[in-house]
């Protein structure tokens, strides 16, 4: 080791692999390596707290890097980059460290400035920041162009999240397997369907307690799916529609209240990017577990159903035509919403 006590600090909003790459290069120099990370409630792009775990999880193998943060209150950058922001900072950073850095590991840029020199009277060790040509501010303006340039510990907070809705056999589940077939990406099938198999494969005879477990387990697969996903993740179905069932099949005020609340506890807690609203226009196909009810007003349902999201504020876009339309209809409001290109060539990662 070159160096007893280091440190290394910036804003890191968001982090990115130029960053790791600097943070491992400066660990591998040092007995004691102390990240500072910057934050601001007033400026910061991305809450502080996803910045801290992505950087703790990242490094969390290497025993001697520890992680300090530095708030500041200045209302703009200007204002930060002034001598006596940058003093309080260095003495609050010195107090946290509990001596002196034998060195200062930062970016090129300050290179000439002899600022970390001057404030922590110690050598500088600078890194050329065209070696992984990316800013943090590219990233966050675009960050499926600079996807590859994102930690995979830090892209959940970028993925994109599409909702399917409608009635039964409109062709949401094969519409969002096949949309993440093209995308490259994963996606979240209805719990509902797993659940009905377990009551006997007949949803007369599920229970309130079905309806409590499609409810959370939906939810907390789509949380665990977040995290390996591909830029994107379709989701077949929401708490939304759960709760549409839950009335269409119980009478008891008490079960219907019950599988209300937290029908809507969750939505009020669920954010989707993009809703496809797949209109009832396909053929009906009875697959075994489909009620037979639901045939007599496909588009009255539908219209229910529409009610319940308009109610809650939730735009969404209706898709219609045979399955290829939907499809292709499908792609190009991934474009247009989303930014993402509609060929599913450009799409991977």
């Amino acid at each position: 080791m070159r160096y007893k006590r280091g440190m290394y600090g910036g804003a890191f909003d968001p982090l990115h692999i130029g960053h790791l790459n600097c943070m491992v290069r400066a660990a591998a120099q040092c007995e004691e390596l102390f990240i500072v990370l910057s934050y601001s409630r007033k400026r910061d792009r991305i809450p502080m707290e996803y910045r801290y775990r992505w950087i703790c999880n990242s490094l969390k193998h290497m025993d001697h890097v520890r992680i300090i943060t530095l708030e500041d209150n200045e209302a703009s950058k200007d204002d930060y980059d002034s001598q006596d922001a940058w003093e309080r900072g260095r003495d609050y950073v010195l107090s946290r460290i509990g001596h002196k850095p034998d060195v200062v590991f930062c970016g090129s840029d300050y290179r000439g400035s002899r600022r970390y020199e001057e404030l922590y009277h110690c050598p500088a060790v600078y890194f050329d920041r065209e070696e992984i040509p990316v800013s943090s501010t590219e990233i966050f303006e675009d960050p499926f162009r600079y996807w590859e340039f994102i930690p995979a510990v830090a892209r959940p907070y970028f993925v994109k999240k599409v909702l399917l809705i409608g009635g039964e056999s409109t062709g949401k589940s094969t519409l969002a397997q096949n949309l993440a077939l093209v995308y490259n990406t994963n996606f979240l099938q209805e719990v509902g369907r797993e659940v009905c198999d377990y009551a006997g494969g007949i949803e007369e005879m599920m229970v309130e307690e079905d309806f409590h477990q499609i409810l959370l387990q939906h939810k907390l697969q789509e949380m665990e799916a977040v995290r390996s996903s591909n830029k994107l993740l379709f989701v077949d179905t929401d708490a939304l529609i759960t709760k549409f069932f839950s009335h269409f099949l119980f009478t008891d005020p008490g079960i219907l209240k019950r599988n209300d609340d937290l029908a809507n506890a969750i939505a009020a807690i669920n954010h989707f990017d993009l809703i496809l609203f797949l209109e009832p226009t396909v053929a009906f196909v009875q697959d075994g577990t489909r009620n037979e009810r639901l045939l007599e007003d496909r588009t009255g349902y539908s219209q229910q159903i529409k009610k319940l999201f308009d109610e809650l504020g939730f735009k969404y876009y209706c898709i219609d035509g045979d399955y290829e339309q939907r499809f292709l209809s499908a792609r190009e409001l991934i474009r247009k919403v989303l930014g993402l290109p509609a060929e599913p060539a450009f799409s991977g990662s």
